[in-house]
């Protein structure tokens, strides 16, 4: 298994904080907010190199103290070409600094005290991989990939119109520096891209002119003689915006209307009832990831995309989260090894998920267990009801049922069952759920291995307090009791709720809490059960679609039981590549989403 990255050690002893490993300082304190203005906003040509941009995007090798983001967002929050524009950032980091380091260094330098506290509060953990930081008053977003910079420059999908080359000097880091990692920053840079860097080694200028790059040194800043200034050919242009349609009002649709809003674009959602009509809309649901003990990239996509949904909710819709934290307990014999392993996966943050005795997950269960579990601290038991209606805030809902989509002079148009007109869009973003088999129009969704299952919750007002657990099953406080559940049918597709099901319920609730279990069947004469049964669509390889279906059509599907957990970092890597903005996922992951991967390739309709 992976190890953690190792964490940046500092020395203190002089002014400035100096790398350990490096034996080379991040930054001189008496001037280093000047030399990072000189060297990197004015040798990438800002503010002037943004205006008239409709998104600028910033790459930067070396994230360090964050000195050179909160410098490059004081200049946007300054100068930015318009409030509608949007500023996209990614830097790369393989030895973290921890966050009340990086407070001590930026204190330094006051006049950034508003831009840096925002940046320290969202600052990154040590988890491999990208972490999103949001500056949502800024219409700014920093992707921040922890890592070796030779994983996680080939592991990156953007087009970046600067960059920012900050590693520590070639001489101490040389790994920084190399043919290979500045290949793919070549790869990662848009035409007409710029690029600095304090570095005038003439390895480094040659290979950047062997990159098509034109070099020159410019004057450089204090006791450094000389900087370096670079740049592509050719001029960078902004992805078409405006209005886009988005078909499906379960948490992908609404997940997907959001980020659009949040990329410059104007969506349209259409649902042909009311939010949450489908596979979305129970009292209650949880936000918890797909556990994967192979440590494979579904563990990761679940990994990445559970931290996201967390932060996003709790940003965007704070009063729709009923409940924190959820305990997992095991479910067979296997799953004590499993959980052991898995509680020291660093794919999660130290300390999110803790492995429990029984004795420990007794006093959290609330009823007598013969068996340990994990807990899970950012778990999350929401409201679907006031999720949606959070993450659609502003944008405009129509009541109609798209039956068709079919190719226009504009892109694409949409028909209601009667073959009737809905709308012409140059973009369409599909979040069908259990629908997308029943679509129709010049692309055969058929194809795409998309199935159904279906799945019967109950639940019942309740004036105890419930904690979440799950075990196969689940158990989750609602706003007025609970909920448990839930039968797994795939070979019915009704939707039709059921005492049946009930009676499955109470079986699978009873494995865990057998006191609550009888209690419950003891009054079902007096006390009926409420219940709720609906359709999730899954993909037969077990991994959702995300992705391009054609030209100007996207495809957000396929999440199964996890849509509360997957939808939003899905949705922002669907927006960012329709928006031409950096996305979050990993090149290898973007493949194994994707709807054209190998056996889901839609065929054209005859």
């Amino acid at each position: 298994m992976d190890q953690n990255p190792i964490s940046a050690e500092l020395d203190w002893s002089g002014r400035s904080p100096r790398s350990v490993r490096f034996d080379d300082v991040y930054f001189q304190i008496e001037d280093g907010l000047a030399e990072t203005r000189h060297v990197f906003l004015a040798g990438c040509g800002l503010p002037e190199a943004w205006q008239g941009r409709s998104l600028f995007r910033v790459g930067e090798l070396g994230f360090g103290s964050g000195l050179n983001m909160a410098a490059l967002l004081d200049l946007w929050r300054r100068h930015r070409p318009s409030l509608d524009a949007r500023l996209r950032l990614l830097s790369t980091e393989a030895y973290p600094m921890g966050v009340d380091d990086a407070a001590r260094a930026l204190s330094a330098f006051p006049e950034l005290a508003e831009i840096s506290a925002q940046l320290l509060e969202a600052w990154p953990g040590r988890r491999p991989g990208p972490h999103r930081l949001d500056f949502p008053d800024l219409n700014a977003r920093l992707d921040v990939w922890i890592g070796p910079v030779s994983r996680t420059l080939w592991e990156m999908d953007a087009h970046c119109d600067a960059w920012f080359l900050d590693g520590f000097a070639p001489s101490k880091n040389p790994d920084m520096w190399n043919e290979d990692v500045l290949a793919e920053v070549r790869r990662l840079s848009a035409p007409g891209c710029r690029l600095a860097s304090f570095t005038v080694a003439g390895e480094v200028r040659r290979r950047l002119e062997g990159l098509q790059f034109s070099v020159a040194k410019r004057p450089g800043f204090g006791r450094k003689r000389q900087c370096l200034e670079a740049r592509l050919p050719g001029r960078a242009s902004d992805a078409a915006r405006g209005e886009v349609a988005v078909i499906g009002g379960g948490v992908a649709g609404t997940a997907l209307a959001s980020a659009l809003s949040t990329e410059g674009f104007r969506p349209v959602l259409f649902e042909r009832t009311r939010l949450g009509a489908g596979g979305s809309g129970n009292p209650a649901g949880l936000v918890a990831p797909r556990l994967d003990a192979g440590f494979g990239p579904a563990g990761r996509l679940h990994a990445e995309a559970f931290a996201r949904a967390v932060a996003l909710y709790r940003r965007l819709a704070p009063n729709a989260i009923l409940a924190r934290g959820a305990l997992q307990l095991e479910a067979d014999a296997k799953d004590a090894a499993r959980f052991d392993a898995l509680s020291q996966w660093i794919g999660f943050e130290t300390g999110a998920l803790t492995r429990l005795s029984a004795k420990e997950a007794e006093a959290r269960l609330g009823e007598a267990s013969q068996v340990g579990g994990l807990y899970w601290r950012d778990a999350l038991t929401v409201s679907p009801q006031d999720l949606l209606a959070g993450l659609v805030q502003g944008i405009e809902v129509r009541k109609r049922s798209v039956a068709q989509i079919v190719r226009s002079a504009e892109g694409w148009r949409l028909l209601d069952g009667r073959a009737a007109r809905l709308g012409d869009f140059c973009h369409v973003f599909l979040a069908p759920g259990a629908q997308a088999r029943a679509l129709r129009g010049d692309v055969d969704f058929q194809g795409l291995g998309i199935e159904t299952t279906r799945g019967q919750v109950s639940y019942l007002a309740h004036k105890v307090h419930i904690p979440a657990v799950t075990w196969g099953g689940y158990l989750i406080p609602t706003r007025r009791g609970f909920l448990f559940g839930a039968t797994h049918d795939r070979d019915r597709q009704d939707a039709t709720a059921t005492q049946a099901d009930d009676m499955e319920n109470l079986k699978t609730l009873a494995r865990v809490r057998p006191a609550l279990a009888a209690s419950l069947s003891a009054s079902l004469a007096t006390k009926p059960l409420a219940h709720r049964a609906s359709l999730r669509a899954f993909v037969r390889d077990h991994m959702p679609i995300a992705g391009e279906l054609a030209p100007g059509l996207f495809l957000l599907c396929g999440l199964g039981g996890r849509g509360l957990s997957l939808a939003p970092w899905l949705a922002e890597q669907v927006a960012a590549q329709a928006a031409e903005a950096p996305r979050p996922l990993a090149l290898d992951l973007k493949a194994r989403v994707s709807p054209l991967r190998p056996n889901l390739t839609p065929r054209p309709a005859s």
